[in-house]
């Protein structure tokens, strides 16, 4: 359970996994585009975040072309998008990684996205995770699909306060747009 009493403001980290990718031959996986499904499901991303009252105060974005077209896909449903930090490192990071770059989060940001890839995305919200509402982390660990969203809030005074353990997964959405 998340602590309440004098640990900061109520944060929220919104973990959204790239859209569905195309594999076309040839290409380097870091290149790799979205495929049709990825590029209906983002802009769906963005409108299920912005109808959920969940855009972000900043969001951090793999480099990857696919976060990247997803990100902006999303971030086009929206009326001014947030500041965006394209990182390198988080393009096939793990869970210490995706860490790092969350606790160098600027402290004025009380909500922020992660745009990345699994199975990192997916290891970090179970590793974050405390507990969750409903079956949000049986779903989790069932399956992250494509274009996934999970949303996690704690109290902090700081993102470097985000330990393991310490944070509520208060729901998981997977939007899918119409073909």
């Amino acid at each position: 359970m998340i602590e309440r009493s004098g640990a900061g403001p109520l944060r929220r980290l919104i973990v959204l996994r790239h859209a569905k990718s195309a594999w076309p031959e040839g290409v380097a996986d870091h290149e790799r585009p979205l495929g049709p499904r990825g590029r209906r499901d983002a802009p769906e991303a963005g409108r299920v975040l912005a109808a959920s009252d969940l855009l972000p105060d900043l969001a951090l974005c793999s480099t990857a072309v696919r976060a990247r077209h997803t990100w902006e896909l999303a971030s086009a449903q929206w009326g001014t998008p947030p500041p965006v930090r394209l990182d390198p490192e988080l393009y096939a990071a793990d869970v210490p990684e995706l860490l790092a770059a969350v606790h160098g989060t600027p402290p004025e940001v009380e909500t922020l996205l992660l745009v990345g890839h699994n199975p990192g995305l997916e290891e970090l919200v179970l590793t974050l995770a405390g507990d969750g509402l409903d079956d949000a982390l049986d779903e989790v660990r069932v399956k992250f699909p494509t274009s996934a969203i999970a949303v996690l809030a704690w109290h902090g005074t700081s993102w470097r306060a985000l330990k393991p353990g310490t944070a509520l997964l208060t729901s998981v959405l997977v939007p899918r747009g119409r073909k």
